[in-house]
């Protein structure tokens, strides 16, 4: 998949969104941390999120929301996760909700929250209530900039995105923020995305087209393995453009929303906590794509792959050797090739006799690097996106909470 030449760093304001950003000195005092959006009536939204067991109050009350009613508004703050807080966390999540219908004279239920940052601590509900009135008098069309600026955690940089297409010979627009830079490996990490677009869809199409971007963008990709509970990706379609996305149009509008996506997930592995190389793995000919996931994964995440890969080393028996533990039934070793760009590692079960360390080494030496795997096996194939391990990684979770 290839990013299309429309995709652009410089946000694209979507009609029916509005959102403004605020600094409820939820966890640091010296920036913004807490965002509303707006979302006109008639927007149809959808959504997925984190399967972890444990998911975070603010998911629980988006996903009882979500089945309620239609979304107004969403709420969104970092510095805290409100997950691992019982039920006083699913109060406060209420509570939150609340104080935004009060302001803007919309139902409870109408409105969704959303919270990244520390695990185990108590959100401090008035601190956010008392910023609700100045957010909503603020909102704005043109603050993505700055809403993606305030979803942050140990996010070096923004991760915003928009593109400009035609369907029909009519334009659209799509705008995605996202956050994430560890604590990655969703399986819908902590991770945050958001994107909006004109396009008018029906909500059943709508939650189909964003779990087939999700399965192939935000669930391929992986800084250390762990999923968050708070994970929650959210597509918003306002219809302000007057195109309807059905049978005849989907496929267009779906290979702009997929690129979209894409780009948001590999922004997220770029910017991975203390991550000096992204690193795209890519199974293929296998019997199934689950089985080409396993092996792409049991790659990605592996410490001793990742911290070859920090310190530029072409050690290729770890990559041989994650391949052989992930789980693929009667693999034969004798047919699996592994490649680092063009470089061939190994053929017929051992290293491959054109290949030389000083090539090796070349390629290690890059900022980005795909290895590949040829299984032999079938006709699927997948692609996971990850980075490596560095010092920086372990000092940034070492001092998370300090």
């Amino acid at each position: 998949m290839t990013e299309p030449s429309s995709i652009q760093e410089l946000p694209l304001i979507i009609d029916g969104i509005r959102l403004n950003t605020i600094a409820a000195h939820i966890r640091r005092p010296d920036r913004k941390d807490l965002v509303l959006v707006e979302l006109a009536a008639g927007t149809n939204v959808a959504a997925v999120f984190t399967k972890n067991a444990f998911c975070a109050a603010p998911v629980q009350i988006a996903k009882q929301h979500l089945a309620e009613a239609t979304p107004r508004y969403l709420l969104i703050n970092s510095g805290n996760a409100n997950a691992g807080t019982g039920q006083g966390g699913i109060e406060a999540a209420l509570a939150c909700c609340s104080g935004v219908a009060k302001v803007t004279q919309c139902l409870t239920n109408e409105v969704l929250p959303f919270s990244t940052g520390v695990i185990g601590e108590a959100l401090p509900v008035d601190k956010i209530t008392s910023c609700l009135t100045d957010l909503n008098s603020g909102l704005d069309a043109q603050l993505w900039r700055n809403a993606s600026e305030a979803i942050m955690t140990t996010d070096t940089v923004p991760k915003l995105f928009s593109a400009k297409f035609e369907i029909d010979g009519k334009a659209l627009n799509i705008t995605g923020m996202a956050k994430g830079s560890g604590m990655i490996r969703p399986n819908m990490a902590t991770m945050l995305s958001y994107i909006a677009t004109d396009a008018k869809f029906d909500s059943a199409q709508l939650q189909s087209s964003l779990q087939q971007a999700v399965d192939h963008s935000f669930n391929r990709i992986t800084v250390d393995g762990d999923t968050s509970t708070n994970d929650s990706v959210v597509l918003m379609a306002t219809g302000k453009s007057g195109v309807t996305i059905d049978k005849t149009n989907l496929e267009s509008f779906q290979k702009v929303l997929n690129e979209l996506c894409e780009t948001l997930a590999k922004a997220i592995i770029r910017d991975g906590e203390g991550a000096t190389k992204l690193i795209n793995v890519v199974v293929e000919n296998g019997l199934d794509e689950t089985e080409c996931a396993k092996v792409a994964y049991a790659i990605a995440h592996s410490p001793l792959v990742k911290t070859a890969f920090f310190a530029s080393d072409p050690n290729w028996g770890r990559i041989l050797a994650a391949v052989g533990y992930a789980g693929v039934e009667s693999l034969d070793i004798d047919k699996v090739e592994l490649f680092l760009d063009d470089v061939c590692l190994v053929q017929h079960g051992g290293l491959s006799q054109s290949y030389t360390e000083e090539q090796g080494q070349r390629v290690m030496n890059k900022a980005e690097i795909t290895v590949s795997v040829n299984l032999h096996r079938g006709s699927a194939k997948t692609t996971v996106w990850t980075c490596d391990f560095s010092y920086d990684y372990v000092k940034i979770n070492a001092e998370y909470r300090t």
